[in-house]
């Protein structure tokens, strides 16, 4: 069976750039972490929606610190699980060094989120879907509309990655492939869909055709086995991202429900004790101390006994992982307590927060700012793909782009796809007072 190599898997070679790494005092891994920390893409995260759109309260999760945390947990699990594999891996990549390429992948991995979370990427396909948009899929081959109605967050950061920040269409932020390869969840195109099937429950994926060309180039330089065409499996680093991503947002979600009072503590205290397993509680739990800082304490000793578990899992998964034939993800080979205490978890945020009238409403509000923000560029797109003279209204919309381009004289999908790099760059409050600003109201 072919397996791949932990030499080629931890690539420190980058996208885009023919200068072979330095030997400096910062690992190439470590530039990564830095190139996405100051771009403009990272620093929009701050006021971007977690879980819940355009929240009030402090304390309440942004996609920023969201993504703060993935890091920090992802970097705990890549250098354990070094440490565990170590007689396995390239002499010159120590477990400090594969820390780094899980931090700089959990701290870019929603780098591409629209405004307003799964929210926004549900309001963009449905937007596109919508009878009146039939004259655009008329247009477009089924591939590139298949890009447009099936927005995806995850290949929407693959392109600001590795085209739209730095160096445009040059590498873009120029990260190295063991990071890319992180990064990539899912290592394949998006594919035409039969109609019927709900925003919420299409397939995802993680490059547009725009990108397809360096997605096969990160998979070829990392020695990812190709499964399909276009379609490769995953680099093993991926899974402890997605490791790192689901247990902070899991644990999150429930500590944000306690914060905004659409959960009770009593509801959330055994569910962490379980995921505790055989650790013992935090004494927070014995002193007259405030709720939110219980469910802290147990939320620190759960990720501590999680970031062990999973790391465990990924030595005893090495085989699989290195085949591309691991069924699942890590977590669901960790002890039966464990994955099913993750389950329960995400059950009752599914039913007591992603349900809740307070978060429905807003939703509403996030869905029609978005449908009125697309409504108004496509217009504008199409009418200079048509090399129509463009409305007052039209020309005012340019000159809110700022350093965004939209050039769609030869090419409407690339227009297209440009007009969402705008959309989807926006904050959740600058989404919101655009939309205001079109329908006549004054923010």
């Amino acid at each position: 069976m072919t397996s791949m190599s932990w030499h080629k898997l931890l690539s420190a070679n980058r996208l885009g750039s023919r200068k072979p790494h330095d030997e400096s005092s910062r690992s190439p891994f470590h530039k990564d972490y830095d190139r996405i920390v100051f771009s403009g893409g990272f620093r929009r995260l701050n006021r971007k929606t977690q879980v819940h759109p355009l929240a009030q309260h402090d304390a309440v999760h942004t996609r920023l610190t969201h993504s703060l945390e993935v890091s920090c947990v992802g970097r705990s699990l890549g250098m354990l699980a070094a440490e565990k594999i170590i007689e396995q891996l390239p002499h010159w990549v120590s477990p400090a060094d594969m820390g780094a390429i899980i931090q700089a992948a959990c701290l870019a991995h929603d780098i591409g989120n629209p405004p307003f979370g799964h929210a926004g990427e549900y309001a963009i396909r449905d937007w596109f879907l919508l009878p009146q948009q039939a004259h655009l899929m008329a247009l477009l081959a089924p591939a590139q509309f298949a890009d447009l109605c099936q927005f995806e967050g995850n290949a929407q950061g693959f392109r600001i990655l590795t085209q739209l920040e730095y160096h445009p269409n040059e590498g873009g932020m120029r990260l190295t492939y063991a990071t890319l390869g992180a990064y990539l969840k899912y290592p394949w195109l998006s594919q035409p869909i039969a109609g019927g099937v709900a925003s919420h429950k299409r397939g995802k994926f993680g490059c547009y055709h725009t990108e397809k060309t360096l997605l096969s180039t990160v998979a070829e330089q990392l020695g990812l086995i190709q499964q399909a065409d276009f379609r490769w499996c995953r680099h093993p680093l991926a899974y402890l991202l997605e490791a790192a991503d689901d247990i902070c947002y899991t644990l999150i979600d429930l500590e944000d429900g306690l914060a905004l009072g659409m959960l009770a503590y009593e509801e959330i205290e055994p569910l962490f004790l379980q995921l505790l397993d055989d650790l013992p509680p935090p004494p927070e739990l014995k002193q007259d101390v405030p709720n939110l800082q219980k469910i802290a304490a147990l939320r620190g000793k759960a990720i501590e006994k999680l970031v062990s578990a999973v790391a465990t899992a990924f030595e005893q998964q090495q085989s699989a992982l290195l085949t591309g034939t691991l069924n699942g993800s890590l977590l669901q080979h960790c002890h039966p307590v464990l994955a099913n205490g993750i389950d329960l978890a995400k059950d009752l945020a599914r039913q007591r927060i992603f349900n809740h009238p307070q978060k429905a409403q807003l939703e509403l509000a996030a869905y029609a700012s978005l449908h009125t923000l697309l409504t108004a560029f496509a217009e504008m797109t199409v009418a200079t793909y048509k090399q129509q003279a463009l409305t007052f209204k039209q020309q005012r919309l340019q000159q809110l782009l700022g350093t965004h381009t939209i050039n769609s004289h030869d090419n409407l999908y690339l227009g297209m796809m440009q007009m969402l790099d705008f959309i989807a760059s926006l904050s959740d409050h600058h989404a919101l007072s655009l939309a205001q600003s079109l329908q006549g109201i004054q923010p």
